[in-house]
């Protein structure tokens, strides 16, 4: 595994780095002896039921977190995905990494985060964190050298050019509420390149010394326990002058390099592509199946909003041919939602979609993103304040694709927060509707709630607790990938999911009208645990059945 590291090694560095690569190989070397032989269930995530959320947010911090991994466990999740936990001047909501060798403090110390790791596995509970490989803050140690003076040590850590006449054909990721990416320094009389907000200085992975350094903090992390890494940001790590600067070869070959030093210490911590793309170009980073070992499905989520909408399955059915959504090597896997941290993104539908979409959802001129690009808000918002259509949203996400991920506050139809959003938009100055969906959650009132079988908080939560227990039951066929069934009446959604002679088929009602199916075979009803002949549907009600041929 050292041999295919130093060949990647050279795939984007020249011979006149050899010392850097001793310096890498030296260090990995130096590593191994602190971790285990033991085989371990490396293609864990494929077995996913993801929680994402962020630490103060959800529990204030992590003890208050730890407190909380009993209600997790109890709701059927076995992974926590942590938004951005480490050292940050929060001006991106922790995106802007200030230390990446310490908790924030206001979530507790190291200390306190190593015991909620355990306490996590002791639960059977992953962990996975975000981490941005792409940029730090502008209070990290190293650009604050870097911008002092043209002489630092740190100077090429940072990408600076005495004009803003390179890399012109890098697009504005924040369109709307960004104008450029460079951002002008007054103490170097120069400029530094930036993909996000101007606090967010990209790194230049041009210097092998960045590379090292950033694999010796997934290192660090790993040896703590954590079992893999969102890689934030993940397209952009290369910039090249004549092209976009996102997706770029070079890119791929750092991802690799991150990969095989990982898996050569022990298999099992996995990279997750944060690659906001269509799924022909998130592929590639799979690999082999030798760089990430996950990747998110972005397009899936508007084509489900819009599958709701219209109540016509065929926008799922598009969106999963071969076509659109190829075939992923046989050890990755896709990680799918129905709403994340960020917007309802409208970048990978049709312009006429995109119309669709802002008439069906944009129910506020508040929660717009992005010029029309993204509609912010929560779930329960979105679908109308109504949780049959929620929890058949849900049902949808459990079935159709890969290993689903729930955000928090989803699963008790947490509503969107506009306390959060005033109080954001007047601490950092932007006006970024994804405030809407992350605000705190107040266990209080919510666990009072909880109580109540008659609120959407206690029938929401424990109808999606009642599928998670059913769905890992039968996880042999959840593990295989879904087929949307083209059938006649728009109106029903059907997944099948086949192992060996046996068939799972999942029905989704997506109209206001009763629907009855009849079957051709006996099957059995995992929800009633009865023998079927024929299904029986109210309004945005859901059934799934297991067949044996």
């Amino acid at each position: 595994m050292l041999k295919h590291i130093e060949k990647l090694w050279y795939d984007v560095y020249p011979k006149s780095t050899e010392n850097k690569l001793k310096e890498l190989i030296e260090y990995l070397k130096s590593e191994k002896q602190l971790f285990s032989e033991k085989e371990l269930d490396s293609e864990w995530y494929k077995k996913a039921v993801i929680y994402s959320l962020y630490v103060d947010l959800y529990a204030g911090d992590f003890k208050g977190l730890t407190d909380k991994i009993d209600y997790l466990s109890d709701l059927g999740i076995n992974t926590i995905w942590l938004l951005p936990v480490l050292d940050s001047p929060l001006m991106d909501q922790g995106f802007d990494i200030k230390d990446y060798y310490k908790i924030r403090k206001d979530l507790g110390s190291n200390e306190d985060f190593k015991l909620f790791l355990d306490k996590a596995h002791e639960k059977e509970i992953r962990v996975i964190f975000d981490i941005a490989i792409n940029h730090t803050s502008n209070e990290h140690p190293w650009f604050k050298s870097s911008r002092s003076s043209k002489n630092s040590p740190y100077r090429d850590y940072y990408i600076w050019n005495e004009n803003t006449d390179k890399y012109k054909e890098a697009r504005l990721l924040f369109k709307g509420m960004v104008n450029s990416n460079w951002e002008y320094n007054e103490e170097t009389k120069d400029y530094y390149f930036h993909r996000f907000y101007p606090f967010q200085p990209d790194l230049n992975y041009k210097n092998p010394q960045v590379l090292i350094e950033m694999i010796k903090i997934l290192v660090f992390w790993k040896k703590m326990g954590i079992d893999g890494f969102r890689m934030d940001a993940a397209p952009f790590l290369w910039k090249e002058e004549g092209s976009n600067c996102e997706n770029l070869p070079q890119t791929h070959t750092i991802l690799k390099i991150f990969r095989n030093s990982l898996d050569y210490l022990e298999k099992g911590t996995i990279l997750v592509a944060e690659a906001n793309l269509k799924p022909r170009d998130v592929v590639k980073y799979f690999g082999n199946g030798d760089e990430c070992h996950a990747g998110y499905h972005f397009p899936l989520m508007p084509k489900i909003f819009l599958t709701l909408a219209e109540k016509n399955y065929m926008h799922v059915f598009e969106a999963l041919k071969v076509e659109n959504t190829p075939n992923i090597p046989e050890s990755c896997r896709w990680f799918t939602f129905l709403r994340c941290h960020d917007e309802l993104t409208l970048e990978f539908v049709t312009k006429e979609e995109r119309e669709k979409m802002n008439k069906y959802y944009l129910k506020n001129r508040l929660w717009i993103f992005r010029e029309g690009e993204g509609i912010s808000g929560r779930l329960y918002e979105l679908l109308d304040r109504d949780i049959r259509k929620v929890l058949l949203s849900f049902s949808i996400l459990f079935t159709t694709e890969g290993s689903p991920i729930i955000y928090y506050g989803d699963e008790i139809a947490l509503e969107n927060d506009h306390d959060f959003y005033n109080k954001m938009v007047e601490k950092t100055g932007f006006k970024d509707s994804r405030f809407l969906n992350r605000g705190p959650i107040n266990w209080d009132e919510i666990e009072k709630k909880l109580k109540n079988k008659s609120s959407k908080e206690y029938i929401v939560f424990n109808t999606v607790k009642n599928m998670l227990k059913i769905r890992k039951e039968n996880i042999e066929f959840f593990e295989q990938k879904g087929e949307v069934v083209p059938v006649k009446d728009r109106n029903i959604f059907v997944v099948k999911k086949r192992l060996k002679n046996r068939m799972l088929l999942a029905f989704h009602n997506l109209s206001e009208e009763n629907k009855s199916i009849e079957l051709k075979n006996e099957g059995f009803e995992l929800f009633s645990k009865e023998k079927i002949l024929k299904i029986k549907l109210k309004p945005y009600e859901y059934s799934w059945i297991i067949f044996k041929d």
